[in-house]
């Protein structure tokens, strides 16, 4: 399964789009990551796995402006600190 298949399946998710194809891992990360359910999650990590999604993550926190809830981002940026 591709990560763009991966978001064909959740169209609540990416509600703005119905071309999933041209959807950037980013997207469907920072997607999955601030509305998705924890099974939503981990089918992430087996697609992406672990250390590329928390890569990502951490490159788009990085930045001065994310669409992250606050929230979110602390509870990735400790999860990822101590399993990726």
């Amino acid at each position: 399964m591709t990560i763009q298949d991966f978001a064909k399946q959740r169209p609540g998710l990416f509600w703005s789009t119905k071309n999933y194809d041209s959807l950037s891992e980013g997207t469907i990360v920072e997607a999955v990551l601030n509305w998705g359910n924890w099974d939503d999650v981990q089918g992430l990590f087996k697609i992406l796995g672990i250390k590329k999604t928390a890569e990502i993550f951490r490159r788009q926190i990085a930045r001065p402006r994310t669409n992250y809830d606050p929230k979110i981002t602390n509870y990735f940026t400790l999860y990822f600190n101590r399993y990726a």
